[in-house]
């Protein structure tokens, strides 16, 4: 039998990846369904007696989908389906199941199955449980591929852990292993990518253009870094991201710091003559004391770098019972002197906004992609349920890079002071001690902020 299948590149990349679990996803309109029920079919044509599963989250997506796709593209010579059990056969002994999960415990009816092959049609549709457990039916004793095959759009319940375990890890296209060891790899679709449909359709493109801007992000961009409740929905990676470059030397630089044992942060951000920002370098770890955290920052900052501050979070100058000192006093004693910014959260991330909105066709700030942490983080920072004007602050793991920007952006927007006399006030001891530990820049700082001291 000879079959004639029109395939486009991106499908056949997809038809030919061999990694583990396998996410083809992105743009709608670029051919990820057909995509699944291609390689379904030539799967159970080169392996008989295989058997697959194809999953969606509901009965009426199943059937309106991929059992018609199945009924219009399969040869009826060699392939018959089952219209009770939603069981496909083929002549040589192969099947495909056709399944949905109504319901999370759904999963369950599955449980002494074996598959080769378990693909999920619209992954973010699914919970990572769902997905799991699924995963533990993929097994059997014949040599055939043992595969996790999914596609998807960007949205939905399961759009976190989907985005977590594929999009994050690794760059598209470029395979990588999972903390438990699982080979992986995210290929991004495009509408550009099917030429079929963009040639029967054209107007296609426009209506996705119509849509409101979340929805055309994520459906026609594939845009991974937006979602229901995100906080800044302003990021996108096509502006805010850009390739590394040499900074200039007379551009002003800082460092930014959020700071506690359980994660450090550190950005280095430049910033322009114009005023717009790029965060060049970022440093984050876990379990950190002071003298550990003060040295892995020194260590990462070339000695030619001149830094104009090291910022951090005002609660870093609050004084510890048993010794006395400062958390900021100890970082000085350790060579990094610290320049305090504001805690004012509801500020600070209007501050965020500020930066990332575009002015004459530029962002305020750039992130080079180094800085994995904090593009990781920032777009995933979801709206205070109880203060829609604040970030959650959960999960927490998520708060640290973009906290450390915050502190930077509310610096960065307050205006020059330019006096027109010498201001002099009476200095408190905790001003004093936050003069005594800063650098000159800091020095200098302080007194164009308190004043000169009487």
């Amino acid at each position: 039998m000879r079959l004639s299948l029109k395939v486009t590149e991106k499908q056949m990349t997809f038809l030919e990846a061999h990694e583990t679990e396998v996410l083809f996803g992105g743009a709608a309109g670029g051919g990820k369904s057909y995509g699944q029920m291609v390689d379904a079919l030539l799967f159970a044509l080169r392996y008989p007696g295989s058997r697959q599963l194809i999953l969606r989250r509901t009965f009426a997506e199943l059937d309106k989908s991929l059992i018609r796709t199945a009924l219009s593209l399969y040869p009826r010579e060699v392939f018959s389906l089952n219209s009770s059990s939603h069981a496909g056969k083929f002549r040589n002994g192969s099947c495909i199941d056709f399944g949905y999960l109504a319901a999370e415990n759904d999963v369950y009816q599955y449980q002494s199955a074996e598959y080769d092959v378990v693909r999920f049609d619209e992954l973010t549709h699914f919970t990572e449980t769902q997905y799991r457990y699924l995963i533990s039916r993929v097994r059997g004793a014949n040599p055939y591929p043992k595969q996790i095959k999914s596609s998807t759009n960007p949205g939905g319940v399961g759009h976190s852990w989907v985005k977590a375990r594929f999009v994050d890890p690794s760059p598209p296209n470029t395979p990588f292993t999972g903390s438990d060891g699982m080979r992986r790899i995210f290929l991004p679709s495009f509408l550009s990518d099917n030429r079929f449909l963009e040639e029967r359709d054209p107007g296609y493109r426009e209506r996705l253009l119509a849509l409101p801007e979340r929805e055309k992000k994520a459906l026609l961009y594939g845009d991974w870094d937006v979602f229901e409740g995100q906080y800044f929905s302003e990021f996108d990676r096509r502006v805010h991201v850009c390739e590394p470059f040499a900074i200039p030397a007379h551009w002003r630089r800082y460092r930014t710091i959020d700071y506690g044992l359980d994660r450090l942060a550190c950005l280095w951000i430049a910033v322009s003559p114009e005023r717009r920002a790029v965060v060049y370098r970022e440093f984050c770890a876990s379990d950190l004391p002071i003298s550990a955290s003060a040295e892995a920052i020194l260590l990462r900052t070339p000695k030619d770098e001149q830094i104009y501050a090291t910022l951090a979070p005002p609660d870093l100058w609050s004084r510890s019972q048993e010794s006395g000192k400062s958390k900021a006093s100890l970082f000085a004693e350790y060579g990094l002197p610290l320049v305090k910014t504001s805690n004012d959260r509801e500020a600070g991330w209007l501050s965020v906004k500020e930066l990332l909105r575009l002015r004459s066709g530029e962002p305020g700030v750039r992130i080079f992609p180094t800085c994995t942490e904090l593009l990781a983080c920032l777009p995933a920072l979801q709206i205070d349920p109880l203060r829609p004007t604040d970030c959650a602050n959960e999960p927490h793991e998520l708060t640290h890079a973009p906290d450390a920007l915050r502190g930077f952006a509310i610096f960065h927007s307050r205006p020059a002071e330019v006096p027109t006399a010498v201001r002099r006030t009476r200095w408190t001891s905790d001003m004093q001690e936050d003069y005594d530990a800063a650098d000159d820049a800091g020095k200098q700082y302080l007194i164009r902020k308190y004043g000169e001291p009487l």
